[in-house]
């Protein structure tokens, strides 16, 4: 049981973290931590664990197809913690590091799961840890934002439970034991009753759902991306919203071996258009660029759906664009923090004209834009291309001419605030402004080698990363 370290070992450092006297030193558990996480995830991908059929919890395909672009995203935002929390000095870190910490432990956990229950647990337990860092400024609207998001999470989480609890009786019905284990509700999946197998799947898509703020259950989404720490919104964005969308995923096996894959899929399809949808048009009105990135990953949310509805070849896509979008959002989220920094707000009203006094941050966050737009060679572009090609081929052409014109609407609002904040005339004198905030390498290199990592997988994805994923959709697609 070679990987329960991959959760044991963030979770003490949580507990050593909470326990360290210094507040100055405390920071660099993160990386620290963070490193020791990723070197083991590597050992892992090369000498991969045996699964046993009936195990709660192991390192399977669908884990190592996800867990260890996750890995990266933390061991690199942890390296933007340190300057970070430096800089806001005044503020205690004892609980902002140590739920990071928590939260990378809990994460690892949800994405081995292979049991509904436990899956849920480690689900409802990271939902938890994200509430102190989202009210870390203290401010009126960070509390507001934190309420929004602990009362909508819970009830999606609530939703969840519900139809984790269908599912089993749905087992019970069809004379099994009630066994919540994946494996085991796949092997009885002829038995399961449909009615409430289909009630199971939507109480779970909701409830998942609202997690990885899909529309409508995306409410909570634009605040508390707004008012979290840029870091915390990486991570949500990157690996919080990740454990949804595999929670989803191995339920929808379950739900297609039972004979309503067909239903499964467009229920995600209809979604995912929808998301897109709805983030395009609210990116158009939008005037806070952190704002912005929440509707940006609402819209890359229904991308993944999009994928994930169209078989074997959009799965794989959508692997890929979730690997993309991982790092790019990171990039993007941590440049967007230190312009908001420099500039003293998030709104187009009041930061512009950023890159005559934040020439580098500006520069990364175009270099963001470009990515999340999928600018060619960026790797978004190539896992969209896959996805809009495969839907052509899959007789949904419609599908396709709804996903470009959603990407179109996006693309423009997205740029449209991108280019003012950093194109635009800035409000204050820039000899002014650039003396509240210093660019510093720490804060930048982050950014730079996420953006370099979107980069290379357009340019080229490696042959053992293209195995895994493969891996991956032979065990949600048993029958390819």
């Amino acid at each position: 049981m070679r990987e329960l370290f991959l959760v044991l070992i963030p979770l003490a450092g949580a507990c050593f973290a909470a326990l360290w006297p210094s507040e100055r030193t405390r920071p660099w558990f993160l990386p620290i931590i963070s490193a020791i996480h990723t070197l083991l995830m590597s050992w892992l991908l090369i000498n991969p664990p045996e699964v046993l059929f009936h195990s709660w919890m192991g390192f399977d395909p669908l884990a190592r197809a996800i867990l260890p672009v996750i890995s990266l995203l933390f061991l690199v935002c942890s390296i933007y913690g340190i300057p970070y929390l430096k800089i806001h000095k005044e503020r205690k870190n004892r609980v902002f590091v140590s739920v990071i910490l928590a939260s990378l432990g809990l994460i690892s956990a949800a994405h081995m799961s292979r049991h509904l229950g436990l899956l849920w647990i480690a689900t409802e337990g990271l939902t938890l840890c994200f509430v102190p860092l989202i009210h870390f400024s203290s401010k009126p609207r960070a509390i507001e934002a934190t309420w929004k998001y602990l009362l909508v999470s819970a009830t999606g989480i609530a939703l969840s439970l519900l139809g984790s609890f269908c599912l089993g009786y749905a087992s019970l019905h069809g004379g099994g034991q009630g066994d919540l284990t994946f494996t085991a509700l796949i092997a009885q999946a002829s038995s399961l009753s449909r009615p409430w197998v289909l009630i199971a799947w939507v109480l779970i898509l909701v409830g998942y759902g609202t997690k990885m703020g899909l529309v409508p259950m995306h409410a909570w989404k634009p605040d508390a991306y707004g008012e979290a720490p840029s870091m915390a919104g990486a991570l949500l964005a990157g690996g919080v919203s990740s454990v949804a969308f595999l929670a989803l995923l191995r339920v929808r096996s379950v739900v297609a071996a039972a004979g309503a894959g067909v239903i499964a899929d467009r229920t995600l399809l209809f979604l995912g258009l929808l998301s897109m949808l709805l983030a395009a048009f609210f990116l158009l009105s939008t005037n806070n660029f952190k704002r912005m990135l929440a509707y940006s990953s609402i819209e890359q949310m229904g991308i993944l759906c999009i994928g994930a509805s169209l078989g074997a070849v959009g799965l794989w896509a959508a692997f890929f664009h979730l690997w993309n979008n991982c790092m790019a959002k990171g990039a993007i989220f941590l440049s967007a923090g230190n312009l908001q920094r420099g500039a003293g707000s998030c709104t187009t009203a009041d930061a512009k004209g950023l890159f005559l006094i934040m020439p580098h941050s500006s520069l990364l966050f175009m270099a963001g834009l470009f990515a999340i737009t999928a600018c060619p060679p960026f790797g978004l572009f190539f896992s969209e291309l896959m996805i809009i090609k495969n839907a052509f081929f899959s007789g949904y052409p419609w599908v396709a001419v709804l996903f470009l014109f959603a990407l179109m609407l996006a693309f423009f609002g997205l740029t449209r605030i991108v280019f003012s904040v950093v194109y635009g005339r800035p409000k204050i004198n820039s000899k002014q402004l650039s003396t509240k905030y210093c660019e510093k390498p720490a804060t930048l290199l982050p950014s730079l080698i996420l953006i370099g990592a979107v980069l290379f997988l357009g340019l080229c994805i490696p042959n053992p990363l293209r195995q895994i994923w493969s891996d991956a959709v032979q065990q949600l697609i048993p029958n390819l």
